[in-house]
C-alpha cells in the first residue's frame, strides 16, 4: 500500500515520509535482535543512538532498569506543559517461523507483539519533533522496558518517572492486525481489561488406582473444580458488565504411572475483568468455591491469587482528544471513537491509573496479508507501511497537546 493511500493530512505525515526508509531498516534491525523484559541492552542502545542522530535535547538512562526517556523541548515553555509517549521495547520467548532476511536472529526470542515497531514509531516521533519544534512545553518520550508480563511500566513509575518528568498527560498506542492501515480506534473507558493468574493447589491422599475408595483423588476433585469455576460468570457477574475466568493447566500425576492416584494436583489460569468490584467478587467467590469443593470431597484446597496487570482504562477527557488527533490525521471516517475493549492486557494500565491518558489502537492489517497475522503468532511481523503514520500521531499528540501561542 502505498503511503498516500492512508490519506493522512498535515505536515508531520509528509515530513516523516521523507524518511520513512530509514525508519524502516531501524525496525527490521530491531525485530532481527530481539530481548526479554530488562534485557534491552541492544534495543536501548540502538534507539539512544538514533535519538542523539535526531537531536533530542536529552536522554535519561535507567529507569525501570533497561528503560529510558528522551527529551524534547519545543521553541517555548510558557506554561511548563510536559506530555509523554511511551513505547514498550521487549520481545517474546517464541521461536519465530518466517522466512524474511530480517527474521529474529535468536533462537526462541521474537518480536511477535510489535514493540519493535512501537519503538520506531516514537524515534520517527522523535525526528520530527526535535527537527521543528512546533509546540509549547516538554515532549517526553518514554522507552519502556518488560511489558510482557515483567510489569515494566510499574517498575519505571515506581523509579520515580512521573516525579522525574511530571506530564499532565501520557499516550500509548499498539498496532491491531485486524484493523486496516490507515484506521485508528480508541473508547472512551475501558480498552483493555485486568490480567489476573490464579494457582489453585488441591491436597488429597494418594493411593492406588484399583483401590480408589481408599485415597482422596486431587484429580477427581480439581475436574468438579474446573467444572464450577464457569460457574463464577455466568451465576455471579451481571451480563452488562464482562469477566473470563479460564482455568488453562492441570499438572498431577505421572504419565507414566496408570495405575497410581496422586497426593496433590494444581490447576492454574487466568481471571479477566473490568472493574475492581468484580475482581473482588470473582476472588472471595473462587476461594470460597474451591474450599468448599474440595471439603466436600474430603481434600483440601488453596488458592493463591497475583493480580498482574490492572484494567487499562482511558480517561475521557483525553481519549476524546486523541480522537480528535487522529480525525485531523486520518480523517472522521477512519476514527473509531467506540472501540470494543479487548479482555487482552496492558502494563500501560499502570501509567493511566497514576496520569491521565489514553490508549490507542493503530490499525496494520493489509488486504494482501501483509501486517495481518494475529499478535503473539510465530509468523506475525509489524506492518512497516504504518511507521509514518504511527509517528505522525505521536507527533500530533505533543503539537496539538501543547500548541504555540500563534497556533492556539
Amino acid at each position: 500500500m502505498q503511503a498516500a493511500r492512508l490519506r493522512p493530512a498535515g505536515r508531520a505525515f509528509a515530513h516523516i515520509a521523507e524518511f520513512h526508509p530509514e525508519l524502516t531498516a531501524l525496525r527490521r534491525d530491531l525485530h532481527a535482535h530481539p530481548e526479554l523484559g530488562f534485557e534491552e541492552v541492544y534495543t536501548a542502545a540502538r534507539v539512544k543512538e538514533a535519538l542523539r542522530a535526531c537531536g533530542v535535547d536529552a536522554i535519561h538512562e535507567n529507569i525501570g532498569k533497561t528503560g529510558f526517556v528522551a527529551l524534547i523541548r519545543g521553541r517555548s515553555d510558557t506554561r511548563g506543559a510536559m506530555i509523554g509517549l511511551r513505547a514498550d521495547m521487549d520481545a517474546l520467548p517464541m521461536t519465530e517461523h518466517n522466512d524474511f532476511t530480517w527474521k529474529s536472529a535468536k533462537h526462541g526470542l521474537m518480536h511477535g507483539c510489535g514493540h519493535d515497531g512501537h519503538t520506531t514509531m516514537l524515534v520517527g516521533a522523535a525526528r520530527y519533533l526535535a527537527q521543528t519544534r512546533n509546540f509549547d512545553g516538554t515532549a517526553v518520550l518514554i522507552f519502556q522496558p518488560g511489558e510482557e508480563g515483567f510489569a515494566g511500566a510499574r517498575v519505571m513509575i515506581e523509579d520515580g518517572l512521573f516525579e522525574r518528568f511530571p506530564v499532565q498527560s501520557v499516550y500509548g498506542m499498539h498496532n491491531w492486525p485486524s484493523m486496516k492501515p490507515g484506521t485508528i480506534g480508541l473508547n472512551m473507558g475501558a480498552m483493555m481489561a485486568a490480567a489476573d493468574r490464579i494457582t489453585i493447589d488441591v491436597t488429597g491422599r494418594g493411593g492406588h488406582g484399583a483401590h480408589a475408595y481408599q485415597t482422596i483423588d486431587p484429580v477427581l476433585v480439581s475436574a468438579h473444580l474446573i467444572t464450577a469455576a464457569q460457574s463464577l460468570v455466568s451465576r455471579n457477574v451481571r451480563p452488562i458488565d464482562s469477566a473470563v475466568v479460564s482455568i488453562c493447566a492441570m499438572q498431577a500425576g505421572d504419565l507414566g504411572a496408570m495405575s497410581v492416584i496422586p497426593g496433590k494436583a494444581t490447576l492454574v489460569g487466568t481471571v479477566r475483568t473490568f472493574s475492581t468490584e468484580v475482581q473482588d467478587m470473582i476472588e472471595h467467590r473462587l476461594r470460597e468455591l474451591c474450599s468448599g469443593v474440595a471439603l466436600g470431597f474430603g481434600a483440601s484446597a488453596s488458592v493463591n491469587y497475583e493480580r498482574i496487570y490492572p484494567a487499562t482504562i482511558n480517561t475521557a477527557r483525553e481519549a476524546a482528544f486523541a480522537a480528535d488527533v487522529a480525525e485531523r490525521l486520518v480523517g472522521a471516517e477512519h476514527v473509531e471513537r467506540d472501540m470494543e475493549p479487548s479482555m487482552g492486557a496492558e502494563d500501560f494500565s499502570f501509567m493511566l491509573q497514576v496520569k491521565p491518558g489514553a490508549y490507542l489502537r493503530i490499525g496494520q492489517g493489509g488486504s494482501s496479508g501483509a501486517g495481518s497475522t494475529s499478535l503473539h503468532n510465530s509468523r506475525y511481523d509489524f506492518n512497516d507501511e504504518i511507521l509514518p503514520l504511527g509517528a505522525a500521531l505521536h507527533a500530533g499528540l505533543v503539537e496539538q497537546g501543547m500548541p504555540l501561542a500563534q497556533q492556539a
